[in-house]
């Protein structure tokens, strides 16, 4: 049966903010150092200065959080005992404070405590999803926990917030933002709801993501994006990602790569693996095609349809100057093919992958990491 999980409340600009923390007294904000150098805390800050509010910031949250960092996030929690938390940064703030949250109460350390996401990146979508993924540093591993209690009460769209983002981080942030619409779209989870909030995703990204990378001041476009990620991140939150996650935590896990930049090289190969279009053309390919007419790059035929979408995302890739191979990204041959068959094994197990909609064996995630590296598609 087909079933579809909304966002608890949404808003959109900054107009209702006074009005929300007004019924709290005790606030624990998650950022990264980042937001505290920046004075970007100063957004919350001044206005809990205005409600008279008091309120603590941990600012220990690093890229890719791992379980320290999330068992001594909580620790901080349980000592300043607040009455709501926010988090307030892009997703690795998002993610990390859902895990302090969740690991906290399950443990029964608190007890139904609000959580309030602000974005300020416009990429992961967590701030409407029941999704955090948390780093084992140690071994080089990504882990993606999926349950419902993560979802955040209110998520605020503000995207002002956005402006100071540097191009790079747009880039990679915003073709995050194209790959989680286009796996939802794609999962053999789909349904009429998360198509729809992907679809919605996806023309908004085609038409406002290069304009934020070029032209980051941009408000207009800015909130289209920041609005594109959260669709996206509802559509997956309904129906789910794929093997492109799959893989893009394992590799990103393993050689520090930032989770967008992953997902952008393995994008396109993942894709033609998925519509069959350089062996035996798949049912899948029919989705992708879909995709291609949503954007205006469609043909006569479902397989050039395909392609001709596959080729449009590794035209956007170029255009957002971002690293099109494994290797681009500056990962050493040796250390790769050390570790390949490693990755693939990751990559089979993690949570994402199981709703690919391609079955698929380590041997083929081998191939894809392979034709990933050297920039190759074809066998």
């Amino acid at each position: 049966m087909d079933t579809f999980k909304g966002a608890r409340k949404i808003l959109i600009g900054s107009s209702q903010i006074n009005e929300i923390f007004r019924k709290y007294k005790r606030i624990f904000i998650v950022c990264d150092p980042y937001m505290v150098e920046s004075q970007k805390t100063t957004y919350l800050t001044d206005r809990l200065n205005e409600l008279r509010a008091e309120y603590y910031i941990y600012s220990n949250i690093k890229p890719d959080p791992g379980v320290n960092i999330v068992a001594d996030g909580i620790a901080s929690l349980i000592e300043f005992n607040p009455d709501v938390v926010v988090s307030f940064g892009g997703g690795s703030a998002i993610d990390a404070c859902k895990a302090m949250i969740y690991f906290a109460a399950r443990e029964k350390m608190i007890e139904n405590i609000p959580h309030i996401a602000i974005p300020t990146t416009s990429g992961t979508g967590s701030e409407v999803t029941d999704f955090s993924v948390i780093s084992d540093d140690e071994n080089g591993i990504k882990y993606p926990i999926v349950e419902e209690t993560l979802l955040p009460d209110i998520a605020i769209l503000d995207a002002e917030l956005t402006i100071s983002v540097p191009p790079s981080v747009t880039a990679i942030a915003g073709i995050d933002v194209v790959t989680h619409a286009i796996e939802a779209i794609a999962s053999k989870n789909s349904n009429d709801f998360s198509d729809a909030a992907a679809e919605k995703s996806i023309k908004l990204a085609r038409a406002n993501l290069l304009k934020t990378y070029k032209e980051p001041k941009n408000l207009e476009a800015r909130q289209a994006m920041h609005n594109a990620s959260c669709l996206a991140g509802i559509a997956f939150n309904n129906a789910g990602l794929g093997l492109n996650h799959g893989m893009a935590h394992a590799l990103g896990g393993k050689f520090h790569l930032p989770h967008g930049m992953a997902n952008a090289i393995l994008l396109p190969y993942v894709m033609g693996f998925n519509a069959g279009c350089f062996d035996n053309l798949t049912e899948h390919a029919h989705e992708y095609a879909r995709i291609a007419r949503l954007i205006h790059v469609d043909s006569s035929s479902v397989r050039q349809s395909a392609l001709n979408l596959i080729r449009a995302v590794k035209k956007l890739i170029k255009n957002l100057d971002l690293p099109a191979t494994i290797r681009e990204a500056g990962v050493e041959e040796d250390a790769f093919l050390d570790v390949l068959d490693e990755l693939a094994s990751t990559a089979f197990k993690d949570k994402c992958t199981a709703t690919n909609p391609r079955l698929c064996s380590i041997s083929d995630i081998r191939n894809i990491y392979t034709h990933a590296y050297y920039g190759r598609i074809r066998k």
